[in-house]
């Protein structure tokens, strides 16, 4: 049996005001070119699928095309909610799915409840526990509805997870290919920083011992850096389907295939999707600035450009995307300068000169005057400032 898995599409999302779904779209339509040429038996999504709780209709709409196109070539689909989905949208659309060969799942169920889905493919019986991502309050109160008659209930959100995941478990038969899927943060697990960090530490953050190792496979969705997360069982992380931020420039973005037979050690390879608009970031001072530019000023994608600096530079962004337009991000860095502690001291409204208010802390920031230039700029600011409030 050979399973996609795949995870983190983020479809409608926006980059420093770019739209980056035509690119999402593009990776989804290898996937798609790649799903039959391998002949695969089912696509596993794990979670983060739109960007946003409420995407555009043109971002459902790309999701929903490669939905149709893998039914059309035979290809069953299973897709759970991540934590930038609805998981009541993913929910109240399941139905629907269903009639485009995707099961779908917004929010956690236990094994007997649905939260174990089993599709007959073309090569045998796969079984899948979907566990999507849940918030924690959301979490503790559905748990509190699956054991209200139990004299004990669980009140700590990984011991809820745990139990969960092992309960989906309980459809696993020896007959039967056998994957846990899940959008969730394991501990370990190395991080693009373009994921949500409030949902990838503390209660969130999860042991690796919490991953039953009953399951040949466990597709992971929620951390964007594809890896192997767990020596103690075949849990992957696809990572996002494209370079979504910085953080990720220039890494290799695809998804995983796996060949297994029921019973058998599960065979991972990870297979790349060509990047549309590769992200890149570029170091450079101000004396080789303009020849680092021209050597990426037909770069197919978007670029960060650092510059490190003596001090504060007029018209930086635009020397920079004269060169190269696609310069999303112009971040000029100071190199180290004797840096004075800054007292605070009360100011009188009435005496207050901002020009030498601002003398002061350039000169306690990075060790020397304003030049001329930058201080008639901070003075026509302070104008334009001053105009807007009093109006």
């Amino acid at each position: 049996m050979r399973i996609i898995h795949t995870a983190d599409w983020h479809l409608g999302r926006r980059f420093r005001g770019i739209d980056r779904t035509s690119e999402i779209a593009i990776a989804l339509e290898q996937i798609l070119k790649q799903a039959k040429e391998l002949d695969v038996d089912a696509v596993l999504v794990a979670g983060d699928i739109f960007d946003v709780p409420n995407p555009p209709a043109y971002a459902e709409r790309v999701a929903y095309h490669f939905f149709c196109e893998l039914q059309a070539a035979g290809i069953p689909a299973i897709a759970i909610a991540g934590n930038h989905d609805s998981a009541s949208r993913i929910d109240s659309i399941a139905q629907l799915l269903s009639l485009a060969g995707v099961r779908a799942l917004g929010k956690p169920k236990r094994s007997a409840d649905g939260g174990s889905i089993t599709l007959n493919t073309k090569s045998g019986k796969l079984c899948v526990g979907a566990m999507p991502f849940a918030s924690e309050q959301r979490l503790l109160d559905a748990n509190a509805i699956w054991h209200s008659g139990d004299a004990k209930v669980r009140q700590d959100y990984r011991e809820i997870v745990a139990d969960l995941l092992q309960d989906l478990t309980t459809d696993f038969r020896d007959n039967t290919v056998n994957m846990l899927m899940g959008h969730m943060s394991i501990d370990g697990a190395r991080l693009a920083k373009s994921e949500v960090a409030y949902y990838t530490r503390e209660k969130y953050l999860l042991s690796s011992q919490t991953l039953p190792p009953e399951a040949q496979y466990i597709a992971l969705g929620h951390i964007h850096i594809h890896q192997r997360i767990a020596k103690n069982s075949l849990a992957y992380y696809s990572g996002s389907l494209i370079q979504l931020d910085f953080g990720e420039a220039e890494q290799e973005k695809g998804f995983c295939l796996i060949e297994v037979e029921p019973g058998s050690q599960a065979k991972v390879e990870f297979k790349p999707v060509a990047c549309n608009k590769p992200l890149k970031v570029l170091q450079c001072d101000n004396d080789n600035l303009d020849a680092v530019l021209e050597a990426h000023q037909y770069h197919p994608g978007f670029l960060k450009v650092i510059v490190d600096l003596d001090s504060p530079q007029i018209g930086l962004a635009d020397r920079v995307r004269q060169i190269c337009s696609q310069a999303l991000l112009i971040e000029p860095r100071y190199r180290d300068a004797p840096l004075e502690a800054t007292e605070m001291t009360n100011i009188d409204p009435n005496n207050f000169d901002p020009a030498a208010e601002f003398c002061n802390y350039y000169q306690n920031r990075l060790g020397t005057t304003p030049q001329p230039a930058v201080l008639e700029g901070f003075q026509d600011l302070y104008k334009k400032f001053k105009e807007t409030v009093n109006n």
